[in-house]
């Protein structure tokens, strides 16, 4: 019979094309992994890899097993989360959630700080929204919270993925008390930002796709740094202003404030978890947590202004 372990080594072999990447995502050796393909080939009788330069292919019967092992994993997934509902719905064991890094600042802490479920070990890892889709698929995470980033990172899902929307997060302007555009009436346009001096996320990030998006010239960048809360301490100066999605900003204290954009940028951000997990009573759990579907966002001027 074959071993479930080698099955997903094999898996993610086939997704990511040498033994040293699938080591890397399963958390294993490549040594370990080889041995693991090694041990699924005498279990079926056939070779099931081929060398392909510096790494490897699947043979036609290694490729014939890869395509049945999603609905293997369904299964057992499956038996699993029915077993967990049985008994009483509890949550427990451990849930491995991956998101990007606002996400686990602004949504997944204010989660695990609230949430009492002494059974249930929540573990989380910083991932983009590419990576996280992966491996949920891949069986390597459970839970996933992505973005679209206002169609800039479409996420299209698989079918073996759900996903459920869960907060819109928006960016706003911020600036110390003492720059000429506090004293402005919100929210602000184009025209009045463009005269001001701008600390941005560096180029290939979201942020500095929206900050681009906001002006038909180049803007006067002074500093360029991908650490939000070391943005606003130059902030803090006075002497630049800058764009920060709102799940990203710290208390801005007394000496800083956040102003809205008249054309806000905004990304949608959703959970992502298998179809075969819908029963799992740790990511009903979760979800509950972070708010009922359809839950409206509050975009108000006066929520942009509010610390968080």
């Amino acid at each position: 019979m074959i071993e479930v372990g080698a099955l997903r080594a094999l898996r993610s072999v086939a997704a990511l094309g040498t033994l040293a990447r699938a080591a890397d995502e399963l958390g294993f050796t490549a040594s370990a992994v080889s041995q693991q393909i090694k041990r699924l080939e005498r279990q079926v009788g056939v070779p099931v890899l081929a060398p392909a330069g510096r790494g490897v292919v699947l043979t036609p019967a290694g490729q014939a097993i890869a395509d049945s092992a999603p609905e293997v994993f369904q299964a057992l997934e499956r038996c699993a989360e029915a077993a967990q509902s049985a008994s009483e719905g509890a949550p427990r064991g451990t849930l491995r959630v991956v998101a990007f890094s606002t996400a686990i600042r602004g949504l997944l802490a204010p989660v695990l700080s609230r949430a009492a479920y002494p059974e249930l070990r929540v573990e989380v890892t910083e991932q983009d929204p590419g990576e996280a889709l992966r491996s949920v698929g891949a069986g390597t995470a459970d839970f996933a919270l992505v973005h679209d980033a206002d169609g800039l990172l479409p996420a299209p899902l698989p079918p073996s993925l759900a996903r459920r929307w869960v907060h819109t997060d928006v960016g706003d302007v911020v600036m110390s008390r003492t720059h000429p555009l506090a004293g402005l009436e919100a929210p602000l346009d184009e025209t009045a930002l463009a005269e001001h001096a701008w600390v941005t996320s560096p180029p290939g990030t979201v942020c500095h796709q929206w900050f681009r998006r906001l002006f038909a010239d180049e803007p006067d960048v002074r500093h360029r740094v991908d650490d939000f809360a070391t943005q606003l301490s130059l902030v803090a100066s006075g002497q630049v202003v800058a764009l920060i999605p709102r799940l990203a900003r710290p208390p801005l204290g007394e000496t800083l404030l956040a102003r809205p954009l008249r054309r806000p940028p905004k990304r949608e951000v959703h959970a992502v978890w298998r179809r075969s997990a819908e029963a799992s009573p740790a990511i009903r759990a979760v979800l509950a947590e972070l708010g009922p579907a359809g839950a409206e966002v509050d975009h108000s001027p006066a929520a942009a202004g509010r610390e968080w």
